[in-house]
């Protein structure tokens, strides 16, 4: 087969990476892909956005499978004019893909069929807004409707945080924002391969959210993640896929939006169970080059079965991961670019690339996260110091890490 891997970060390098050891494909294609994926893959400069040149592509070069990375890609319908040209590719159409690009639309499915999260009011007005958050107090949470690229979410612990978020959310024209029950717990995410009501979940992965150690700081994109997550037990997976997961799938159904592609949901634990936080529809990032790298089996297969709808079981290695983001100094209200990144050849951990350009053969810095790297052991301790051991070693002086990524299940 030849698959062609929509996208250009992390994510995109972890998928490139499974989907290059598969006994199946001899050929995989990123577009337009980083120095990360073009190491094993083919990059094809075309921007993730431009949908068009992706279609010719994929026609000319007859791609078997289409696998799309990026968020962005799906909320401008990259499935329903691939498949319009009658290309195989796996993730959500447009109207589906709302479940991400609308918080608004997923707190609606929510509530319409009984799914479990944080109460909530959809707010089109700065002062009723602020009006509600007096009402209700802190601590509360903000978040802007649309997609933003993980950042347009404020978990605010006193008041006056979330009217400045409120302030700028409104300073943006036409912008709408979800204010939601603040949930209390241990937060995971559960991704899953789904195909209108079938499932095939994933093993869990920890993302830390917050900038700075201790989840101090703004939201990001994720500065790390561990797998699997001790705290995480069977029956609160099982209880994830069947109070959250399925009567999502099922309920968009019923609304005539089947699912097709990468579920993921962010979970928090409580004290009452299981609690939706958000849904993404495609793999997480940093989650993926977490999990990716534990799965056995052959993620091309697993997707083609899920496709004939096939009942499937993932094999998963016993070992544990733990991936360490390096991002840019001043992230995520800023991001450098053209310093140089010098990446040892010789380190023990995988590393993807998740912001970065190369020239002249050269790596350099080029967005807020840079990169992950990704150490493995036979518990979460030794794969916390092979990923430290071996960011150490990599020298930029315009790149930051949190020291503390695994603490939280090492307690």
């Amino acid at each position: 087969m030849k698959v062609l891997v929509v996208g250009k970060g992390g994510r995109e390098n972890a998928l490139a990476w499974k989907i290059n050891q598969s006994s199946l494909v001899n050929k995989v294609y990123v577009a337009p892909g980083n120095p990360g994926t073009e190491k094993f893959c083919e990059n094809v400069n075309i921007e993730d956005d431009d949908i068009e040149s992706l279609v010719l592509f994929a026609k000319k070069e007859g791609i078997d499978l289409t696998i799309v990375g990026p968020e962005t890609s799906l909320a401008l319908g990259i499935v329903d004019i691939f498949e319009e040209n009658g290309l195989k590719i796996f993730g959500p159409r447009k109207e589906v893909a709302r479940l991400e690009s609308s918080k608004d639309f997923a707190k609606k499915i929510m509530k319409k069929y009984n799914i479990p999260t944080g109460s909530y009011k959809t707010f089109y007005n700065l002062k009723e807004a602020k009006s509600y958050v007096e009402e209700k107090g802190a601590p509360i949470v903000i978040k802007e409707d649309g997609l933003k690229a993980g950042k347009g979410v404020t978990v605010a612990m006193e008041k006056e945080e979330a009217f400045e978020a409120l302030d700028i959310a409104f300073s943006i024209p036409n912008n709408k924002v979800v204010i939601e029950e603040y949930l209390d717990g241990f937060e995971f995410s559960l991704i899953a391969l789904a195909h209108e009501d079938k499932i095939i979940p994933l093993e869990v992965g920890q993302d830390h959210k917050r900038v700075f150690d201790g989840d101090k700081g703004p939201n990001t994109g994720g500065m790390g993640v561990y797998s699997p997550v001790k705290r995480v037990t069977k029956k609160i997976i099982e209880d994830s896929v069947e109070k959250i997961i399925r009567p999502t799938l099922k309920g968009l159904q019923q609304e005539g939006l089947p699912f097709t592609g990468f579920i993921f949901a962010g979970i928090m634990d409580t004290e009452e169970g299981v609690k939706t936080i958000e849904f993404n529809v495609r793999f997480g990032d940093p989650e993926a080059e977490a999990i990716l790298p534990r799965m056995e089996s052959d993620l091309v297969q697993l997707i083609l079965n899920i496709l004939e709808e096939k009942e499937t079981l993932v094999e998963w290695s016993k070992e544990t991961t733990c991936g360490v983001v390096l991002a840019s100094n001043g992230y995520p209200a800023s991001s450098t670019k053209n310093s140089e990144i010098n990446i040892p050849e010789n380190l023990n951990s995988i590393v993807f690339h998740m912001g970065t350009k190369e020239i002249d053969g050269k790596i350099y810095t080029n967005g807020g996260r840079v990169l992950i790297v990704v150490g493995k052991g036979e518990n979460l301790k030794e794969a916390k110091e092979n990923a430290y051991n071996d960011v150490k070693k990599i020298k930029c002086d315009k790149l930051f890490y949190r020291e503390d990524i695994g603490n939280k299940d090492l307690i």
